[in-house]
Formats: C-alpha cells, sequence, structure tokens
C-alpha cells in the first residue's frame, strides 16, 4: 500500500489528481479534500495570508498558537511546584524545536507578542514564589528595582497576574530571564 501524505494542490485540478492517483492506487481523503483558496486553507500547523502587494505570506495556524498556548501555560502554572530555573529549563526543552519548525513564518509580531505573554507568566509565576509582600518588596530592592518600584509591586502582592505591567518589567528585565536561560522566538 502507498500513502501520499500531506499535499496541497492550489489549483483546480482535482479531478484530474483522483485518476492519477487511482492509477498509482492512493485514495484520495474526502474528508480532508477540499476546493478553496490559500488561505481558507491550513498546511502542517501553517495558514497563509496576503502580504503587501497581494503577496500570498505564511503564518502560523490558529490551531498550532492555540495548542502552543497551551503548552506553555501548563509549562508555567504558577501552582507547579517548580522553581523559575526548572520552569526555565522545561521552557528550553519545548521553544528551541517549536521555533525552528515555524521559522518560516512570515508574522515577527506574532512571536514578539507570545515572548512578551511567556515573560508576563514567568513574572507572575516569580511573584507567587514570593507570596508575601514583604518578601517581594526585599527581593526586588535585593535585585536592583527601585524604591518606588518595588513598593507599588509588593503593595499589589495578592495579584500575581493583574500586577502594575510597566513596573513589573522594569523590576524583572528581559535580561533576568535571558540569564535564567529562558529561550526567546523572536
Amino acid at each position: 500500500m502507498r500513502y501520499a501524505d500531506d499535499c496541497n494542490v492550489y489549483v483546480r485540478v482535482l479531478e484530474g489528481l483522483r485518476t492519477l492517483y487511482e492509477r498509482l492506487r492512493l485514495k484520495v481523503n474526502d474528508g480532508k479534500t477540499a476546493v478553496a483558496p490559500a488561505t481558507h486553507r491550513k498546511f502542517l500547523g501553517y495558514a497563509f495570508w496576503y502580504g503587501p502587494g497581494g503577496q500570498v505570506r505564511c503564518k502560523v495556524a490558529a490551531k498550532a498558537l492555540g495548542t502552543f498556548r497551551q503548552r506553555i501555560r501548563q509549562i508555567t502554572r504558577r501552582s507547579g511546584g517548580c522553581s523559575l530555573s526548572e520552569i526555565a529549563e522545561r521552557l528550553r526543552a519545548y521553544m528551541p524545536s517549536w521555533k525552528a519548525y515555524f521559522q518560516l513564518a512570515q508574522t515577527p509580531r506574532v512571536f514578539r507578542e507570545l515572548d512578551e505573554w511567556i515573560r508576563h507568566r514567568l513574572r507572575a509565576v516569580q511573584l507567587k514564589h514570593w507570596r508575601r509582600g514583604t518578601t517581594m518588596y526585599r527581593e526586588l530592592k535585593a535585585m536592583g528595582a527601585s524604591e518606588a518600584d518595588a513598593r507599588k509591586v509588593s503593595a499589589n502582592s495578592r495579584s500575581w497576574w493583574r500586577n502594575n505591567r510597566m513596573v513589573l518589567n522594569r523590576a524583572l528585565p528581559i535580561a533576568y530571564f535571558d540569564r535564567l536561560g529562558v529561550p526567546r522566538l523572536s
């Protein structure tokens, strides 16, 4: 038995292909077969869109992005009982292969937004680990945060996710996560 796996044809030659495949004793999966514009189909985790000048470009499909986000949520759970270095290790095991697979995507903004979202999740994990406002204040000051920033973050100690984003970004900058070895997508 032979298989023609994962093939997309973007011209209207479906009946001709059916005839050719029958001669080769191949079967076309009617459940996955459709005649549609390229922008309405996805292929191996990629989707297509029209860029400037009507040029067709590729992006990560919505389903693949959803799967990625769900996996990152599992890795970066605040109740997972893992230290940030353990979480960074898990991210190093997962993210580089995902990034390599989707390196052909022509949407750099999506990767930047995912990077920001991952760091935001990691900041929430760190705050949860510190638990109390006094610990947050002490740790942030030890890391070099300003007095005002440390006070603002620690005053809002129970809002790990909703804590003042700009203040928290200054207190736990990208360089902090680079030192932990958290990989970047962009």
